[in-house]
């Protein structure tokens, strides 16, 4: 490989929705994990003729390594927990309870902040795309899938650029479908992938949301 596979986001992004539309993969809705994933989103949810929206989960650090997820919550309070984290006896459960609140909160607040207010989108009984701008460990997008199941989403095509072998196979267990254009087996971090991985500011995040309005 000469160079990273992707310029930036917005490359990825019309990339995956080539590979989305030569699939034949339809959607009801799109929805994509701020902020990095929404100028993907957007290009898939206009590739694809369908309304672009959010889904935001947050993860849950262990204590005294907040990088470190032993878990994750979505804005609905759909749950993933690391057992292998948390049945190392390191972490008490009360712990883990009072940071799934406190972080659900958080949630809650950023999508809300993200639709000004509105709902929830409704996924019972539609085909959703989730998509963001790739995967490392996978902790977030677990929660979001959650969401979409108790949701009663009829439907879930995971939708990412990159990520490595081993947690693109773990989230195929929790979606229905996962497309991912690299699948490197050499995996630090997702930006290693990208010429320009900028960190996306609430303010471009917005934009690309209102683009479909």
């Amino acid at each position: 490989m000469d160079g990273p596979p992707f310029r930036d986001r917005t490359d990825a992004g019309d990339r995956l929705a080539a590979d989305l539309l030569a699939r034949g993969v339809e959607a009801d809705v799109v929805l994509a994990i701020p902020r990095g994933g929404l100028p993907l989103g957007r290009a898939v949810a206009d590739a694809l003729d369908a309304p672009l929206d959010v889904v935001v989960a947050k993860k849950i650090g262990a204590p005294g390594n907040p990088e470190y997820a032993i878990g994750a919550v979505a804005s609905d309070g759909s749950v993933w927990r690391n057992e292998h984290a948390l049945g190392s006896g390191t972490v008490d459960e009360t712990y883990f309870e009072r940071e799934r609140d406190r972080v659900a909160e958080q949630a809650r607040e950023k999508a809300s902040r993200y639709r000004d207010g509105d709902v929830e989108p409704d996924v019972a009984g539609k085909r959703v795309v989730l998509v963001d701008d790739g995967v490392a460990t996978g902790s977030t997008v677990r929660a979001c899938l959650r969401q979409l199941a108790n949701g009663g989403a009829t439907r879930v095509v995971l939708a990412i650029p990159v990520g490595p072998p081993d947690t693109v196979d773990a989230l195929a267990e929790h979606a229905d479908d996962v497309v991912c254009l690299e699948r490197p087996r050499r995996f630090q971090a997702v930006g290693q992938f990208y010429d320009r991985f900028a960190q996306v500011t609430d303010e471009e995040a917005l934009t690309y949301l209102d683009a479909g309005h």
